[in-house]
């Protein structure tokens, strides 16, 4: 088996199919009076909501693919693995906290901020300096796909704090911090095809 091994395309490549899927259909459950545009994801996973299960499903579901990632991408700096794991356990926090069906929650919220800095922060940490390392592990693209999440949650918070639309912010954000594994997996197999043996 490579250093990676090749289930991880799986937990990697769920984790964002999950997530959307999960905010998707507990939105339809929610019916009209939800709005994605102008209400976050944790509206869906609130005590009380329509499609509470399915989201709180969703987050525990993304919690595990995070962990799951983190423990087999040993081509990643430790830092980065570690950063990805603690990620991927706040989206369980997150899920096991949910918010009242009024009114916000300051443990819900302070564990959601932690997680969105962990994933944000990752694909820093896990970077490697050596040149022959797989193309998303090199400095450049992992400081490109950090500035880009931290990019996303400062709109985030902007929107939350001018109630324009923090729910279009959230998911691009959460959509970026759920994806970019599965692309570090990918340039890590693919890599390690190119590294292999020849003739």
């Amino acid at each position: 088996m490579g250093l990676v091994p090749k289930w991880t395309l799986l937990s990697s490549g769920c984790a964002p199919v999950l997530l959307v899927a999960g905010w998707v259909i507990a939105a339809r459950l929610e019916g009209p009076a939800y709005d994605p545009v102008s209400q976050t994801i944790s509206v869906l996973a609130a005590y009380g909501a329509a499609g509470f299960w399915v989201m709180t499903g969703a987050l525990l579901a993304l919690g595990a693919c995070h962990l799951l990632t983190a423990w087999g991408l040993r081509l990643a700096a430790l830092a980065g693995r570690v950063a990805l794991g603690a990620g991927g356990a706040t989206a369980v926090a997150v899920a096991l906290l949910p918010v009242p069906s009024s009114g916000g929650s300051l443990r819900h919220g302070s564990v959601a901020a932690v997680g969105f800095a962990l994933l944000a922060v990752w694909p820093l940490l896990a970077a490697d300096r050596d040149g022959a390392a797989p193309w998303a592990l090199r400095p450049r693209p992992a400081m490109a796909a950090t500035g880009l999440m931290c990019l996303g949650a400062l709109w985030f918070v902007v929107e939350m704090r001018q109630q324009g639309a923090p729910g279009v912010a959230e998911r691009l954000v959460t959509f970026m911090q759920s994806l970019w594994p599965f692309v570090v997996v990918v340039s890590c197999l693919r890599h390690a095809d190119g590294a292999g043996p020849r003739g």
